[in-house]
């Protein structure tokens, strides 16, 4: 599968058959460094009007991608939280010195690099091939690869005028910011200039069910690789197979994990489906072989809604045979040694229960 996915063209428009694009993101993640990095994302229907609007509406769903990010894509800014005192000047700084060794243009990357510290979106003071060319940059980067393929799903429905503004804007992405556009899902009934390729047997490949055997050993899954986007342009599974950028807790206990070597077989930011009905979830934290979850709440899981939605998603892990453990990120920045210890005196017990024979 990865021989097939690094065959598809990752320079332009094409039509990709047999599979849909979140699966597509999770074997890209699976993969290895040479395959490109891979942004799913659900389209938002391009309307009838200017090709020019919905270039902008994907330009915006990109910045939003790279301000999830950050600080992935910018060396030496783990450790800046906060745009107040001297944040915003030393986020562009390091900005600077990294457009200076590379292809990034330097005052565009120091903008991002703010507005993404500061929530500030960049309102278009670039223009659109600027923004193109930086935000490819910034996404690839932050994804760990050197090339970007956005995989999109086609909304149902489209009229043949919606289709073609689709494709028209696609087309001017792909080639003002040198990425690749995978379109799956829905054919396309109008155009028939695009090249149309095949992904067999995809089922098999990317099960939306974490399966025992799957996934590295010995590490936390290397490179990330992909990430996902929601219908509104935001992150729904952050990065595939790292700590979540923009979560301090989560870097903080993959870094403690690091250290340990019963912690194999880890991996960060799984999806999760539980039957083919059922909505997909997001796993902070995965051991596969010992079913065992590790779930990371900040303040806003204290929300009343959050609370009971998070109760339904424990239950329904658990009938599936999982156990979930949860750890504040309160928690885990005051004792992260002792969040440690308890989740490794967990996985050797289910290691010692899958010893005797017993599945969890």
């Amino acid at each position: 599968m990865n021989a097939t996915l690094a065959g598809l063209p990752a320079d332009r428009v094409v039509q990709v058959r047999g599979g849909d694009a979140g699966r597509i993101a999770l074997l890209a993640a699976r993969g290895g460094p040479d395959l490109p990095a891979v942004l799913s994302h659900r389209f938002r229907s391009p309307g009838t009007g200017p090709v020019a609007g919905f270039v902008g509406k994907l330009l915006d769903d990109l910045e939003g991608a790279a301000f999830e990010l950050f600080p992935a894509w910018l060396p030496g800014a783990e450790h800046i939280d906060s745009p107040g005192g001297a944040g915003l000047a030393a986020v562009r700084a390091l900005a600077a010195s990294r457009a200076a060794g590379s292809a990034h243009f330097g005052p565009f990357l120091a903008d991002l690099a703010a507005g993404a510290l500061s929530g500030v979106p960049l309102r278009r003071r670039f223009s659109s091939e600027i923004r193109a060319k930086g935000l490819a940059r910034a996404v690839a980067d932050g994804l760990g690869r050197a090339r970007l393929v956005l995989v999109a799903a086609v909304p149902e429905g489209l009229s043949a005028d919606e289709e073609r503004t689709l494709v028209s804007g696609a087309e001017w992405l792909a080639d003002r910011a040198g990425i690749g556009i995978w379109l799956c899902g829905t054919p396309l009934t109008t155009i028939d200039r695009l090249t149309v390729a095949s992904i067999p047997d995809l089922d098999a490949e990317a099960p939306t069910r974490p399966d025992p055997g799957a996934g590295p050993r010995g590490t936390s899954g290397g490179m990330p690789g992909a990430a996902v986007l929601t219908a509104d342009g935001l992150l729904f599974a952050g990065v595939i197979g790292q700590p979540h950028p923009r979560s301090g807790a989560e870097r903080a206990l993959e870094a403690a994990l690091a250290r340990q070597t019963w912690a194999r077989g880890r991996a960060w930011n799984q999806t999760y489906q539980s039957h083919a009905l059922a909505s997909p979830v997001r796993l902070d934290l995965l051991w596969r072989t010992e079913r065992c979850v590790v779930e990371i709440d900040g303040p806003e899981h204290c929300r009343p809604e959050a609370f009971e939605a998070d109760r339904q998603r424990d239950v329904q892990l658990q009938l599936d045979g999982f156990a979930v453990l949860r750890f504040t990120n309160h928690r885990i920045g005051h004792d992260v040694e002792a969040v440690v210890r308890q989740i490794g005196t967990f996985i050797h017990h289910r290691r010692h229960e899958l010893l005797k024979g017993h599945q969890p």
